[in-house]
């Protein structure tokens, strides 16, 4: 003779915190990639990544660079 016992189990229940994070979670991410993926993020990237006399040629100083980079939209 085969005994057989069922065990239910319940989803652990989530809180609103989760909630709210799982909700906003992706957008965030999206949001992240989108400005990742910008030319201007990319200039930023390539300009941090030079040297202070590469810099120099270009007339730019290491503290400028965000200056620089986003002149035209939010620096006068």
């Amino acid at each position: 003779m085969a005994d057989a016992s069922y065990i239910e189990t319940k989803a652990p229940r989530r809180t609103w915190g989760e909630a709210i994070t799982d909700f906003f979670t992706p957008m965030g991410q999206r949001l992240v990639a989108m400005g990742e993926n910008s030319s201007r993020y990319r200039r930023l990237e390539r300009l941090t990544a030079m040297s202070d006399a590469e810099l120099a040629e270009r007339g730019v100083k290491r503290e400028d660079i965000v200056r620089h980079v986003f002149a035209d939209v939010y620096y006068v």
